[in-house]
C-alpha cells in the first residue's frame, strides 16, 4: 500500500489544502494529513482543534485519514511506513522554502522522498494567514475553507 504524508500546521485547514488532498487521494492508496505541533508558531487553533477540523474536513474521503505528530518529520514518515512526503506549492516563493526543507529531510534520511503538488488555480492565492485575517476583520471566508472551519473560525473569533 502506497502511503503519502501531507504534513502542515493547518491553522486553519483551507480549500487549497483540501484540493491537494483530494487529488493525492486519486494517486496514492492512502493519504495521511498530519497536523504538526510547532511550538515556534502561535496558532489560532490548538493542536487538538486543528486535528479535529482536518478530520472533519476529510471525512468523506475513504482513503484519507488525519493524524497529529510531534518531532522530526522523517522519523514520523518512517514510523508510518509512508513512501513520500507531499507538500503543496502556491507560488515560486513557496518553492524556495519547501525545497530547502526537502533537501534537509533528504539529508536526514535519504529514503524519504518529497513530492510537490500545486493546488487548482482557483486556490493558489488562499493561505491560512489570509483566511485568519479576513475572518478577524469580519469578512466572509466561506469560499476559502470547509464549512466546519467556517463555524470554528466564527466561534473562535467571536468568543469573549
Amino acid at each position: 500500500m502506497r502511503t503519502v504524508i501531507y504534513p502542515g500546521s493547518f491553522d486553519p485547514f483551507h480549500n487549497g489544502h483540501l484540493d491537494v488532498v483530494r487529488r493525492a487521494a486519486r494517486i496514492f492508496d492512502r493519504v495521511v494529513v498530519s497536523v504538526a505541533l510547532n511550538e515556534a508558531k502561535k496558532p489560532l487553533f490548538s493542536f487538538e482543534e486543528r486535528h479535529r477540523l482536518v478530520r472533519a474536513s476529510i471525512e468523506d474521503l475513504k482513503n484519507v485519514e488525519a493524524e497529529s505528530f510531534d518531532g522530526l518529520l522523517v522519523d514520523y514518515v518512517v514510523r508510518r511506513g509512508a513512501c513520500a512526503v507531499l507538500r503543496g506549492l502556491r507560488a515560486v516563493s513557496d518553492f524556495e522554502f519547501e525545497f530547502q526543507l526537502a533537501l534537509m529531510n533528504r539529508k536526514l534520511n535519504e529514503q524519504v522522498e518529497t513530492l510537490f503538488m500545486t493546488p487548482k488555480d482557483t486556490f493558489t492565492f488562499v493561505s491560512s494567514r489570509l483566511v485568519k485575517e479576513i475572518a478577524r476583520l469580519g469578512g466572509d471566508v466561506t469560499p476559502f475553507v470547509p464549512p466546519v472551519v467556517v463555524v470554528a473560525l466564527r466561534a473562535k473569533l467571536t468568543a469573549p
